[in-house]
């Protein structure tokens, strides 16, 4: 049985005692039996340590004491006895240890002032209170000073200094103005923790006389005031803003002691204009979360209840718009003593062993010493049963004798704790407390418990006897606990009788009897049966029962759990239930339920109203859900579950799935327990403590799963301890001085009770021997802060509730925050296989400087510069990560003959540590990429030139170029192969005694002193003889130009290539993302007319050949006209337009008179003219404006006309329409028929006119077309 706390601590240690003697399984204990138990005094109740007392009223100083016998109280005042019966002001109440000091009748409170101690004696021991010092308040008053007035400028700071006097304890602290109002404060004006009142700026609105401070002092109830201040502001013109200066604190840098437990309150209150807003941060840490406030506009930090890790630096940051200001406030926790291990009262039986342990912590360590029933343990009595030993004391073999009360007192510099234990050695002959004769009525196949509570000193021995003359019990068939139950776990009808249970020890012993009665369960043996039933007739349902003859049942029954309906036609007898004129209300679940006074058993079935006799049909269906589920058998860890089936529907069940669902922690969600045969129809469960448990059972058979059942009743096993422990413990460190300890939390499933915290404990590893802990709840993480960088801690977390401590966990490694590695790696040699390969060695650093996890090497390298070329570049610089403690690596890809540069650092989880020094390294030369470029050029009939560009990687010193090259003939195939070595500075070159109108293939490459690089090939052809010309070399489409009408569009365009191409034209919609429309040219014509095109309109256009490498012209755009009908169709037959082409017509042919004049001549000209008519690779365009031709140059006779043709539709001139074609540079020219049979070729750019084949219309010309040819 759960003991109830008792009213004073010697009746607690005593039921600690007993609790020791009488097992979990809780019988009641006497109360009686406390009293008559002899023990050594205990303090219950004492004033505080620090005591101040108004000085008008009585002192009254608290002892009270409990202890059999009563115990008998003294004093000592400042270290000497208090004779109280000398002091007629003092006197003691009855009964109490408690002093009553008479002040009110002419005591003066300051002659009590001192240190008090209560001594509590009785012939057992001596307790002792606290040292109790009492001071008198005091609530002086305001010393007189002249007080100046305040003259002050706008925006200047200020500070009005409040200067209370002296109190104690000290004054309450606020500012008000002579109406008793309170001065309103901002983040402008405030007042500080010294009480002062300050004003980062000063406004105009903060001139008055009347600032007045008050002091408050709560012990008399007095209010002090002090004079008033003046202030006057004056106005200034413009007022000059100020950045952040700090008020208070002064300097950079201050120092804070605080003590565990208590509130710190750091202040930081700074002047400036604009208001300066302060903001806090911890350096290397984070504030606290649910223990940190900010107070008085954030100028204070408030921390609670602090510990050792709030030590560290806080920075306050006051920041306007003109900059800022800060200051580091180093806090330093300390620790008054508080307790690990407060010593316990101890009770013993002569002879036997104990300990006393008392543990404390603190900063400084405190120091711990013992003293007996008041006196030093030094030079108290000799106790041959005790040994000290630090701070435990260890009781061997006591006596009566031994009985006494020790003091522990643990103390350092900021103050000490006194804890009083006393050791209780009693011998008691046993006592038996279960009542004489008690009779147990239990049913058969279930546990009984026989108890028989017992108390003695020294611990009774128990033995139980069935029968008065009979044996000792002993066997498996019996459990017998250590509060002395008897336990059958399976009692039968045998075991009914009269047991006997006898404790002894070596003071006596006692025996007492009780009895036992097992029953014969009751029974359904009939139970009810599923029904249908026509309404109006008449049903009846049957619950024969069997029971024991000494138990009466009275039989119940139900409608869907509810009391029958109050209605005559419900005919209950004594084992059935007959419904009369059955109606559709009367459908439902019947359940007749029968009680004794031990047990209780039930059966249901269902009654399903219908209108006619159904014709039963077999149809295989799932099988209906369980009902009427029952749960008996009620232990802490298990519980026995039965239910009835429900129609099998015609396919027999297999098994029955039960499900559990925790409504205490996971309400709503079912989980699978176990399943049984179909045959069976009750089920043990093993249960979990603290889960409130119901239970579900589904059907299975062949067809599937049934519906589930409806829930049992609920069931809430008992509270116990954790079973387990949080898994997944792990100590990684995030920062350099802290360790991260995390774990995986208990589900509210595994927490077993109430109150589920959790243990952390950590030590360093081979160095502390204490482990340190803290418990926390509602956390998967804690954060140990001021660790050593990279250490190894053993962790172990541990899982409690309020009924107590899951098993010892098991420990695990972790290590406290890594940080930069120290050191860099040594000895760095770079040895240099080939041009692009290079290996590197290290020596590797030594682990203690790594400081974290060794996780691999980093090689840092970037090539510096090629020894060929000194040109400056960009740097880039690689990076290659060696894994693990290697001390060497291949640095791959690298560019021959360069001049290379490397560093090595070692890397660990934190990051990469500090570079070692760079290391120089070159490459050797390797062999060249391809020169950059191989051009052909200058067509004759025996030469070529050709030039080229030099590598664009040499790797090397070039030592020269390799040129080859070889005869390609009409079959394609290849001649021999000429070689000729080029010196390396050349870069172009002429090849003469060629053979005309040949094709030739060239291979070109650079070469090293390593060897050759990678080949550029090319291919180039020398042109024909006289009245044959050669095709251009790469086939191109150019100059494509359009004239659009409103539907239709005239494309046409230029061709130099093979003959007989076969052309097509691809167009869309301009900015449209659709496919390109595609439509094909009928034979080799040069133009084509896009029709059924929408008015007003932008397409993009473009030509292809087919079977040419599927090579296009460069894109064009035009627009369709707007839908007017008139303007394009009649165009031949306005007279401008025929005007217009009489006017061409004539410039035509005095055009040809001058051309033909020139050929007359027969002058000639060089190719670097040539060169210089094509330095506009297209055509020269024409002047749009006023309609005429390009210029012609007259500056010499021996220059070509100027090309005069339309450009391209983006006004652009490209490159590849002229320069890649070696026509150009011949003596013919590659000119085409206009649509109307003109020739237009002479005007191309060429000086003399060659016969050329050119692309025929067979349509009839289009006069726009005409027109875009000339215009």
């Amino acid at each position: 049985i759960m003991m109830k706390k008792s009213t004073s601590a010697s009746k607690a240690s005593l039921v600690l005692f007993l609790c020791q003697m009488i097992s979990a399984l809780d019988v009641p204990l006497d109360s009686k039996l406390l009293e008559e138990l002899s023990q050594p005094p205990t303090i219950t109740q004492q004033s505080p340590k620090d005591y101040i007392v108004d000085p008008r009223e009585n002192i009254v100083i608290q002892c009270e004491a409990k202890g059999k016998p009563p115990p008998s109280f003294s004093w000592t005042r400042n270290g000497t006895h208090f004779d109280i019966d000398k002091d007629a002001q003092v006197t003691m109440k009855p009964n109490s240890g408690t002093l009553v000091i008479n002040i009110m009748n002419g005591g003066k409170a300051e002659a009590y002032e001192g240190v008090y101690q209560c001594t509590a004696r009785n012939e057992r021991g001596a307790a002792i209170s606290n040292n109790i010092v009492i001071r008198p308040s005091r609530s002086p008053l305001w010393t007189k000073e002249k007080l100046e007035p305040n003259q002050v400028r706008e925006g200047d700071s200020l500070v009005l200094h409040c200067r209370p006097p002296v109190g104690l304890p000290p004054p309450i602290i606020f500012w008000m103005d002579n109406a008793f109002q309170r001065l309103p404060q901002s983040e402008r004006v405030s007042q500080g923790l010294n009480g002062d009142l300050y004003f980062s700026n000063v406004q105009p609105e903060d001139t008055r006389e009347d600032y007045i401070c008050y002091a408050r002092f709560n012990h008399t109830q007095t209010i002090q005031q002090k004079q008033p201040i003046s202030v006057k502001v004056l106005s200034t013109k413009p007022v000059t803003e100020r950045q952040p200066i700090l008020l208070t604190p002064t300097g950079s840098t201050s120092n804070k002691v605080e003590l565990r437990g208590n509130v710190l309150l750091l202040e930081c209150i700074a002047a400036g204009l604009p208001t300066p807003v302060i903001r806090w941060i911890k350096e290397g840490g984070e504030l606290p979360a649910n223990r940190t406030f900010f107070e008085n506009f954030k100028k204070t930090l408030k921390i609670i209840d602090v510990s050792e890790a709030d030590s560290g630096n806080y920075k306050c940051i006051a920041r306007n718009i003109l900059g800022s200001t800060h200051h580091v406030i180093s806090v330093t926790v300390k620790a008054a003593p508080y307790w690990i291990t407060a010593p316990r009262n101890l009770v013993l039986s002569p002879g036997e062993d104990g300990t006393l342990i008392c543990r404390a912590n603190g900063n400084p360590k405190p120091n711990i010493s013992w003293l007996t029933n008041g006196v030093p343990i030094a030079i108290a009595p000799e106790d041959p049963s005790r040994k000290v030993d630090g701070d435990t004391i260890i009781f061997s073999d006591v006596q009566e004798r031994s009985s006494a009360v020790y003091q522990c007192n643990a103390s350092n510099e900021y103050g000490y704790l006194l804890a009083n234990a006393f050791v209780n050695v009693l011998a008691e002959p046993p006592r038996i407390l279960t009542p004489a004769n008690k009779l147990y009525q239990v049913i058969a196949n279930k546990p009984a418990l026989l108890d028989c509570a017992y108390f003695g000193s020294p611990k009774p021995e128990i033995e139980w006897f069935k029968g008065v003359k009979g044996s000792i019990l002993r066997g498996s068939e019996y459990v017998f606990h250590d509060n002395g139950t008897l336990e059958i776990p399976v009692a039968q009808k045998d075991s009914t009788g009269t047991y006997m249970c006898v404790a002894r020890n070596e003071l006596g012993k006692i025996q007492n009897e009780v009895q036992l009665e097992v029953k014969d369960p009751t029974m359904i043996i009939k139970q009810p049966e599923y029904k249908v039933i026509q309404r109006a007739g008449q049903v009846s349902f049957e619950c024969t029962i069997k029971h024991d003859p000494t138990l009466i049942p009275t039989v119940i029954w139900l409608k869907d759990n509810r009391e029958l309906p109050d209605d005559e036609r419900f005919l209950v007898g004594k084992d059935n239930l007959t419904i009369m004129n059955v109606t559709d209300e009367d459908d439902g679940t019947y359940t007749c339920i029968i009680n004794t006074t031990l047990d209780s058993v039930s059966a249901s079935a269902v009654l399903t109203v219908v209108a006619a006799p159904p014709t039963p049909a077999i149809i295989y269906a799932r099988p209906n859900p369980p009902f009427d589920l029952e749960l008996t058998g009620q232990l802490e860890r298990s519980i026995e579950l039965s239910w009835i089936p429900g129609d099998e529907n015609n396919s027999p069940i297999t098994n029955f799935v039960i499900e559990y669902e925790d409504g205490l922690h996971e309400p709503g969600v079912w989980h699978y327990q176990t399943e049984v045969p179909g045959t069976q129809t009750t089920v043990q469960l093993k249960l979990s403590p603290y889960v409130n448990y119901s239970f579900r059972v589904i059907a299975v058979n062949e067809i599937g799963r049934s519906q589930p059942s409806e829930p049992s009743e609920q069931y809430l096993t008992k509270a116990a301890n954790p079973d387990e422990n949080p898994s997944n413990v792990q100590g990684i460190g995030s920062e350099p001085d802290n360790l991260v300890i995390t774990w995986e939390s208990l589900k509210g499933f595994q927490s077993n009770g109430p109150g589920l915290q959790y243990k952390v404990s950590w030590r360093q590893k081979d160095f502390d021997d204490e482990w340190t802990s803290v418990i926390v709840a509602n956390v998967s993480k804690y954060i140990v802060s001021g660790t050593p960088t990279f250490v190894p801690y053993e962790i172990k977390v541990q899982a409690l509730n309020d009924l107590g401590y899951a098993p010892e966990p098991s420990e695990v490694i972790g290590h406290s925050g890594e940080d930069l590695p120290m050191v860099a790696p040594g000895n760095v040699q770079v040895h240099v296989l080939n041009s692009t390969l290079a290996k590197v060695h290290w020596d590797p650093v030594p682990l203690k400087t790594v400081r974290g996890h060794l996780q691999g090497y980093k090689v840092y390298y970037w090539k510096v510069h090629s020894l060929s070329r000194r040109s400056r570049r960009h740097v880039e610089k690689k990076i290659l990560t060696f894994r693990g403690n290697k001390t060497f690596g291949m640095l791959p890809g690298l560019e021959p003959y360069s001049s290379y540069k490397l560093n090595v650092r070692v890397v660990n989880g934190k990051g990469e540590g500090p570079a070692s020094p760079d290391k120089v390294f070159k490459t050797p030369e390797g062999v060249p990429s391809s020169p950059s470029f191989l051009k052909i050029t200058n067509p004759t009939l025996d030469s070529l030139t050709l030039e080229w560009g030099s590598p664009t990687h040499p790797n090397g010193v070039l030592t020269s170029y390799i040129l080859k090259f070889q005869p390609i003939n009409n079959t394609h195939e290849l001649g021999p192969v000429v070689e000729i070595r080029i010196p390396a500075n050349e870069s172009s070159l002429i090849l003469k005694n060629l053979n005309y109108s040949t094709r030739y293939k060239f291979y070109f490459n650079a070469q090293t002193s390593v060897g050759s690089g990678s080949q550029i090939t090319e291919e180039a052809v020398t042109i024909m003889d006289e009245g044959k010309m050669v095709q251009p070399l790469y086939p191109r489409i150019r100059n494509v130009t359009t004239a659009a009408a409103e539907t239709y569009a005239n494309i046409s365009w230029e061709y130099e290539g093979p003959d007989h191409a076969n052309f097509y034209v691809e167009y869309g919609v301009a900015g449209s993302k659709e496919d390109w429309k595609k439509e094909i040219v009928n034979g080799s014509r040069s133009f084509f007319v896009l029709k059924g095109l929408t008015p007003g309109t932008a397409y993009k256009v473009r030509v292809g050949a087919e079977g040419l490498s599927g090579f296009k012209s460069s894109e064009d755009v035009f627009e369709t006209g707007p839908a007017m009908a008139s303007r394009q169709v009649d165009i031949a037959t306005q007279g401008w337009f025929i005007g217009l082409m009489c006017a061409v017509a004539l410039l035509i042919l005095i055009l040809l008179i001058v051309c033909f004049i020139r050929r007359n001549k027969g002058g000639k000209y060089p190719v670097k003219e040539k060169e210089d008519a094509h330095a506009d690779p297209e055509i020269q365009p024409m002047k749009e404006d006023d309609g005429t031709f390009g210029e012609y140059s007259d500056a010499e006779d021996h220059k070509p006309l100027k090309k005069g043709s339309r450009t391209p539709s983006d006004r652009t001139v490209k490159k590849e329409d002229s320069d890649d074609s070696l026509v150009d540079y011949g003596e013919g020219v590659n000119g085409q028929f206009n649509e109307d049979g003109s020739f237009i070729g002479q005007y191309s750019g060429k000086k003399e006119k060659e016969p050329a084949e050119g692309n025929e219309s067979s349509e009839a010309p289009s006069p726009v077309n005409a027109m875009n040819s000339f215009v």
